[in-house]
């Protein structure tokens, strides 16, 4: 019987295995990387469970990330674990609708996803002022990607180009390479990352997902590592308010800052926080958080640095490089052809004015055979 459930706040994998009578060697006896995986699942994510006839416990796939997932199953007579990719199929709609209330709370009654509405707020916020400058009548056209798994829509959507008119006049917004953009290649974005701990090197990059071709099995490293000194001061990337400080089970001691536009940036593996740095404290870009060290699960003396965007792990790195500026060269001439392409199904959308949102494609992503557990397949619109 498969069921689904929602990871509650404050659970970990070992109470996890607790309650269902899982050995907890089984934690124990894992690697370091997939111990610090383990302090990922985000609560409130769905979770699948299999039982037998008997109600025993066969096999529970539980989301990491939205590319990767711990499978734990009974192999004979005891229990295992690894890490296997998540099955999804990715769908793609647009949709055009006129304001009636609000931008947000229109989008919401025209799909029913509070997810996208936060999404398309956060594009658009740098470029409009929605108190001021949208009016009733004014229109809003998306397009737009999101992922589907066993038949509901799974992790946050994806907004590929979005077109506000007010006034009489149309604004773009169009992503490219991560970050959103105007008509002229003008980043919107004005959050920007400083390396935590300056010079250091890099021992361990990001990576959602990857099969490790000795291992055999799939790795995932949420965060950057720095290697450096035990002691050397750690700097917080941007500022922000501190949510978190104390320790998070093979991270050791962490802090947790979350920044303006839904961003979240994780420093782990501390060897001890600056004074005063505690829940509720705010901090600004460049101020000292802690030291390193290589509390919990470590190795050795380095530094874990955890970048989120609603709670989607993405790279800190890339982000790093990029300045608030405008697109040059060949990468500007990649940008204009794609949001001349963005622009013209924009417009298209806009003439046809379908009810409901339209879904144009989907898109087989991996196969999850290997677990065992039936998933979704075809049309789940």
């Amino acid at each position: 019987m498969l069921e689904e459930a929602k990871w509650k706040s404050g659970e970990t994998l070992l109470t996890f295995f607790e309650k269902n009578n899982i050995p907890q060697k089984l934690y124990y006896d894992l690697d370091r990387e997939t111990k610090e995986l383990a302090d990922e699942i985000i609560a409130g994510v769905t979770y699948y469970t299999l039982k037998d006839e008997e109600g025993d416990l066969r096999q529970v796939l539980i989301p990491i990330n939205e590319e990767l997932q711990i499978h734990i199953y009974k192999k004979g007579d005891r229990y295992a674990l690894d890490l296997l990719p998540i099955e999804y199929t990715k769908r793609r709609g647009s949709f055009v609708i006129e304001i009636e209330r609000s931008p947000y709370q229109d989008i919401v009654a025209k799909t029913g996803s509070v997810k996208l509405a936060n999404e398309f707020v956060a594009a658009f916020k740098n470029s409009i002022d929605f108190r001021t400058s949208l009016r009733k009548g004014d229109k809003i056209a998306l397009v737009y990607t999101e992922k589907i798994r066993m038949g509901k829509v799974f992790g946050s959507p994806v907004i590929e180009a979005a077109m506000v008119e007010t006034g009489g006049k149309r604004h773009y917004v169009y992503l490219f390479d991560g970050r959103y953009y105007d008509e002229k290649g003008r980043e919107l974005e004005s959050f920007l990352l400083k390396r935590p701990v300056p010079n250091a090197r890099i021992t361990s990059k990001f990576t959602l997902r990857r099969y490790h071709p000795v291992l055999k099995r799939y790795r995932a490293h949420l965060g950057v590592d720095f290697g450096a000194r035990k002691g050397t001061p750690v700097r917080a990337a941007g500022s922000g308010r501190v949510v978190f400080a104390g320790r998070k089970g093979g991270y050791g001691n962490v802090v947790i800052i979350r920044h303006k536009d839904g961003y979240k940036t994780l420093y782990a593996h501390l060897s001890k926080f600056r004074r005063g740095i505690r829940r509720g404290k705010r901090v600004k870009q460049g101020q000292i958080i802690g030291y390193v060290g290589s509390t919990g699960l470590s190795s050795g003396p380095h530094l874990h640095f955890g970048l989120y965007k609603n709670n989607r792990p993405i790279n800190p790195l890339k982000v790093v490089r990029i300045t608030k500026s405008r697109l040059y060269g060949k990468k500007r001439k990649k940008f204009l052809k794609l949001s001349k392409r963005y622009k013209e199904e924009i417009e298209r959308t806009i003439i046809a004015k379908k009810e409901p949102p339209r879904y144009e494609e989907f898109d087989f992503v991996v196969s999850l055979k290997k677990s065992g557990v039936s998933e979704t397949e075809g049309n789940d619109g």
